[in-house]
């Protein structure tokens, strides 16, 4: 490969993606200023919505007690459906940042600002996300297509939040969350308290990690006047992350208190016990100026996740 070739070929990569990734790999060229608009060139944003999905999926299985063949479809759609919605919303995300993106050090090689992609194809190229997505979404539960529906309108507002509150992240996890929701009404066909509490606890996630991610862009976003909870926190954000951490752990034992008993909430008791420990470990190697290592810890909650699956999941079929 010529030197020339090297450098097309790297032309379009995006600051941020996994070194290495599939799409700069393996996608055909024409289809990788698409596939970098949605992220798929970097996975983690996908796995942090699919997740709490899993966990929805999994608490439901826990409240009633009684796993069908239904739920692999329900498991499967989910990540399905995590990969096209995770996918249109960040498109729709970059088609409302356009003008700040480019202004920022770390999103400026985005397909939109680089010009990789022009404003017409990235809206065509959303709604045929979204689109995708909807026809896994009719083939659940009726209350799920409504909250699906729903979900909408977080995944709108996201966007515009950190122009108007210092509580971004506040937005995120409402929309990035409501998988908990969706898969829970997908399996049992309703909403419970038990529900809304751990909807609620994974919240507090996604502002610990969703402030740890903050943290790269604190300079660029000061100087462009955009707000964020890594901005608001400063110094203490340390203090902060320990609060989001707590808050976490005793909704989340209050949830799982009100869905089971036995042997079941044991197994998953550990399971908070284990995420929450990973956590800590993401504090400990805290270090705000460490760009590197702030990715790498964020990037990191895909295992915490999983940790929550996997125990969810020996609870649900003990």
């Amino acid at each position: 490969m010529t030197a020339e070739s090297r450098t097309e070929e790297a032309r379009g990569q995006v600051s941020d993606a996994v070194k290495g990734n599939w799409v700069d790999r393996l996608a055909p060229s024409w289809s990788r200023p698409y596939l970098r608009l949605s992220r798929a060139d970097r996975p983690i944003g996908t796995w942090l919505l699919l997740l709490p999905c899993w966990w929805g999926l999994l608490l439901g299985i826990l409240t009633d007690g009684r796993p069908v063949m239904g739920d692999i479809w329900i498991f499967i759609g989910c990540g399905i459906g995590a990969f096209l919605m995770r996918g249109a919303g960040c498109t729709w995300n970059d088609i409302t940042d356009r003008d700040i993106d480019g202004s920022v050090e770390r999103t400026k090689s985005r397909p939109i600002p680089s010009g990789q992609v022009s404003l017409h194809q990235a809206v065509i190229w959303m709604l045929l996300q979204a689109f995708l997505a909807s026809l896994i979404l009719f083939t659940f539960h009726k209350v799920a297509i409504y909250l699906g529906i729903l979900a909408l309108l977080p995944v709108a507002i996201y966007p515009f939040a950190k122009r108007f509150t210092w509580w971004p992240q506040v937005f995120l996890g409402i929309a990035f969350n409501w998988g908990i929701l969706l898969a829970f009404a997908a399996h049992t066909g309703t909403v419970t308290i038990a529900t809304m509490i751990m909807y609620i606890a994974a919240i507090f996630w996604t502002l610990f990690y969703d402030t740890i991610y903050a943290h790269q862009d604190r300079e660029d976003d000061a100087l462009i006047g955009v707000k964020s909870t890594a901005r608001l926190f400063g110094v203490k954000t340390v203090q902060w992350l320990w609060l989001f951490i707590a808050l976490f752990g005793v909704l989340t034992i209050f949830s799982l208190v009100l869905s089971t008993q036995g042997t079941s909430l044991l197994a998953a008791l550990l399971g908070v016990c284990a995420f929450e420990a990973h956590l800590i470990w993401q504090i400990s190697r805290f270090d705000a100026d460490d760009q590197g290592g702030l990715l790498r810890l964020f990037r990191s909650n895909r295992d915490a996740g999983l940790i929550v699956v996997v125990f969810l999941g020996c609870a649900a079929f003990l």
